[in-house]
């Protein structure tokens, strides 16, 4: 099995900022990871990420925040969709 495209999202914000979420099905989970997805959500501002969630081979789950990279634990798709989206909408209300 190879990896297979789960969803993919892309949109520009009014102040030019890119959100962008992309997660795969993959056959073998990423180590140190035990589930079988591959992702990576952020949100940049004139080049910068913001907020970012991914699994990075080496690192397993994790997020990226106000500069800070934090531990994160995926349980289904869903929660990683809604919790980047809120993520999103809490960084871009403090800006």
């Amino acid at each position: 099995m190879q990896a297979e495209l789960i969803t993919r999202f892309k949109d520009i914000t009014p102040e030019g900022g890119v959100i962008e979420l992309v997660v795969w099905r993959v056959p073998q989970p990423v180590p140190p990871t035990a589930h079988g997805f591959k992702y990576r959500a952020v949100y940049a501002l004139g080049g910068v990420r913001v907020v970012g969630f991914d699994n990075e081979r080496g690192k397993g789950d994790h997020c990226h925040s106000d500069g800070r990279e934090q531990p994160y634990v995926l349980t289904t798709v869903e929660q990683l969709v809604e919790g980047f989206i809120a993520a999103v909408a809490a960084a871009r209300s403090a800006a």
